[in-house]
């Protein structure tokens, strides 16, 4: 049977109402292209730029710093790619989402050096080294750590931030040359992502220009996607201090509740990280056998790596850490989560966590 309780929205939250508006609305005026002279074109135009300039208020930054691409993954590739020149040195920590490293390991002209991160999952900044271009992420998308982003950026050299797992939730932080983002992490449609490059950056595209609106990226745009993302971010930007508040309370009593059950380690920052989401690992348990378990008791959970092709694969980031990698379990809040949905998990996670247990003979 389906979950009941959807606590998975780092992986995706549910469409925004917002969004879901601006969408049917644009769905008879944004179909035309917006390269064209005639009044449809027009229309749809009108629309992209509306979302442009919604997205750049929203996020603080210039209007032309906007691009919209077909999803989080392809900003990450062409944001990251564009500021790394043949033979460049990308330094990155080890806890970066699996777009950074794929993206690395697509260039061979291109040298990569992990930076090791603490036990909380930050950058040690003391072994940054030598680097021609730095990928930090904002935050860290599965044990939620904060990242000192700004303080990276004193190296001076280019800085490359994926904000997948903070645009939207938390004010961007200084220092970045480019940033990505993708709609569906904060309410907006799937395949719309947002790609961010300062003004002077040196940045230049990786891939094959196309002759659209937008020259930084490529393909026919969705306007109707793009106005709904839009939407749901100017949204979620306006309520994310009531929301945010209510989900650092949330997420602070599952952090202590869970806490209390036998060889469990709550990982990540306590303090300095995502409002919605908590990582904890069970000794002794299989991650997929507690998101089955809680399945059945009507809650959606993730386990495994979050970026990686399957659940089953260790989560890379937790080994970088030096935490459990196995029988990890993450809970992310949707913007509707309530106390009763805590309640609700604080009461069945334990007899979750020990019916696998003794069905395994631990």
């Amino acid at each position: 049977m389906p979950a009941e309780r959807y606590l998975d929205a780092a992986s995706s939250e549910p469409l925004h109402p917002a969004a879901r508006a601006a969408m049917l609305a644009a769905l008879d005026q944004g179909y035309a292209d917006p390269r064209r002279l005639h009044g449809p074109a027009r229309n749809a135009r009108l629309l992209l730029d509306n979302a442009r300039e919604a997205v750049a208020e929203a996020l603080g930054v210039r209007r032309d710093e906007v691009s919209f691409t077909s999803s989080g993954t392809d900003a990450v590739h062409r944001g990251l790619l564009g500021l790394a020149a043949p033979d460049a040195t990308v330094a990155h920590s080890a806890v970066e989402h699996s777009a950074v490293l794929h993206a690395l390991a697509w260039r061979p002209d291109v040298r990569s050096r992990q930076v090791p991160v603490d036990r909380l999952g930050r950058i040690d900044l003391a072994v940054l080294g030598d680097h021609d271009v730095l990928a930090l992420q904002s935050a860290n998308h599965e044990v939620g750590t904060l990242q000192p982003v700004t303080e990276a950026a004193a190296t001076g050299t280019p800085l490359f931030m994926d904000a997948g797992a903070s645009m939207g939730r938390l004010p961007l932080p200084d220092g970045w040359s480019v940033a990505a983002g993708s709609a569906h992490k904060w309410g907006g449609p799937a395949g719309v992502g947002v790609l961010l490059v300062r003004k002077g950056a040196r940045w230049r595209s990786p891939f094959p220009e196309d002759d659209r609106v937008d020259e930084r990226v490529s393909g026919f745009e969705n306007v109707p996607a793009v106005l709904g993302a839009a939407a749901a971010l100017q949204a979620v930007v306006a309520e994310r201090d009531e929301v945010n508040a209510r989900h650092q309370a949330l997420v602070d009593r599952i952090r202590a509740g869970v806490a209390t059950i036998p060889d469990t380690e709550v990982v990540g920052d306590a303090v300095d990280r995502l409002p919605h989401l908590v990582t904890f690992s069970f000794l002794y348990v299989d991650g997929e056998a507690v998101v089955e378990g809680l399945n059945r008791r009507g809650l959606a959970v993730a386990s495994g790596s979050a970026c990686t092709a399957s659940t089953l694969e260790p989560s890379h980031v937790l080994a970088a850490m030096g935490a459990l990698t196995h029988g990890n379990v993450r809970v992310s809040l949707t913007r509707e989560a309530t106390d009763d949905d805590v309640d609700e998990l604080l009461a069945v996670l334990p007899p979750t966590v020990e019916e696998i247990r003794k069905d395994a003979g631990v």
